[in-house]
């Protein structure tokens, strides 16, 4: 069971008790990320959370920052998403009161050195090259690319090489001022814990905390009356394509039908595309479906890397098992499948102090509610065939289908005269 306690700066805390383990999570998230930036400064959330391992007072170097989490065998690491931010170590539970310190002391004393910003500059722009040549990433970006375009949700969460370039230590720290405010920030400890202690310890740290006013992200724009295509040519020796519909948000009320949904088309091993594109066919090595659902925008998309010369047979093979769930109602044998299948799936994610610590801190920043396991089973098993009927009826339109592909081509038409439902 998982408690909150909100502190009178507005900083939540969250607390996870888990037994039967020995290790113990701190994660500190914060409400901001790539939805909330500015055009001129696209990439600062993610070049600031690099930032935060550079050095800090009491740690002056990115080395003497990473030693004492290498010295107990800890994980520590930090990641940029849309919506949010995080910064967290995992370590055994009797190391809990150094990961503490430390975690606070990257997030709370951090010296951003103006030679280590122009380092990191550097190293930004070699994971941006990295992606490039990574199509079954990139991919993955011009799909974003595709749905909304030049907006907060279309754009790379790295930023580009000219914001990178150009970002200065000020409106680093200016957007960390902004954004870093108490009452945006969640600090979660889960795992082997004793509740009373860590809540304890954390005000300790982070109790002082400015509450502030972080500014809000601007609302996504959705225009789309025919169906949307982006090519990237590039000489490869697989296509690469991720082609799917625009959907739901995360308060909607079909969300988990939306994810049971992904599972019966490319979300196990046993579903309709996997088996389609990969065993009947021979057209692809990796082939999923994935449903994502964020707080103003949603979607469900198939990706896959194929044979350049079957290209077309791939796409329109996807396309027809999306017809499919618009024209027959799944059984009532597939449906019990992917319940199960996403049920068992959240249940060994979740064996993970980690994975317990984010489960519950996205929940509460991105939603202001956390559902507890037995909620979520609850209302994915109240899914119907039905439900999943109405929902491929409503999503799997023409008007809503996009296309992303990477690949030795340069006719775009030749897709989109595939892009048919």
């Amino acid at each position: 069971m998982f408690k909150k306690i909100t502190l009178k700066n507005g900083l939540r805390i969250i607390t996870v008790p888990q037994e039967g383990t020995q290790a113990v999570t701190i994660l500190v998230l914060v409400g901001t990320g790539s939805k909330y930036e500015k055009k001129n400064i696209s990439g600062v959330s993610h070049f600031l959370e690099h930032l935060f391992f550079k050095g800090t007072v009491r740690r002056p170097s990115a080395l003497k920052v990473a030693e004492p989490m290498d010295k107990i065998g800890g994980i520590f690491n930090a990641f940029t998403g849309e919506e949010y931010t995080g910064y967290f170590a995992k370590v055994a539970s009797s190391q809990f009161d150094l990961a503490l310190d430390w975690v606070s002391d990257i997030y709370l004393n951090s010296l951003f050195p103006p030679k280590e910003i122009e380092k990191e500059r550097g190293v930004i722009m070699e994971e941006i090259n990295m992606y490039y040549d990574t199509p079954m990433i990139h991919v993955g970006e011009l799909w974003k690319d595709v749905l909304y375009g030049d907006q907060p949700a279309g754009w790379d969460i790295a930023g580009t090489k000219e914001t990178i370039s150009s970002i200065s230590r000020k409106q680093i720290l200016d957007y960390r001022k902004s954004q870093y405010a108490a009452k945006n920030m969640i600090v979660c400890v889960a795992g082997n814990i004793n509740e009373e202690e860590a809540v304890s310890a954390v005000k300790k740290y982070f109790s002082k905390i400015s509450g502030g006013s972080p500014s809000i992200k601007e609302k996504v724009i959705e225009r789309q009356t025919v169906p949307g295509c982006l090519l990237h040519s590039k000489k490869t020796d697989q296509t690469h394509f991720c082609l799917g519909v625009r959907a739901y948000n995360i308060f909607h009320p079909q969300r988990f039908t939306l994810d049971l949904m992904s599972i019966i088309l490319g979300g196990m091993m046993s579903s309709r595309l996997f088996f389609q594109l990969r065993d009947k066919l021979g057209l692809a090595y990796y082939v999923k479906t994935d449903s994502e659902e964020d707080p103003d925008t949603g979607f469900l998309v198939t990706r896959a890397g194929v044979d350049i010369k079957r290209v077309d047979e791939a796409i329109s093979s996807v396309l027809k098992e999306y017809r499919k769930l618009t024209e027959i109602k799944v059984s009532a044998s597939e449906l019990k499948k992917a319940k199960e299948n996403l049920k068992g799936k959240l249940a060994l994610m979740l064996e993970a102090s980690d994975a317990k610590a984010f489960f519950y801190a996205s929940q509460e920043i991105i939603e202001r509610r956390m559902m507890k396991l037995e909620e979520i089973f609850s209302r994915i098993d109240k899914v119907s065939g039905n439900d999943i009927l109405k929902v491929a009826r409503d999503i799997f339109r023409p008007n809503k289908l996009n296309l992303a592909i990477i690949g030795p081509f340069k006719d775009k038409e030749r897709f989109k005269k595939l892009l048919k439902i």
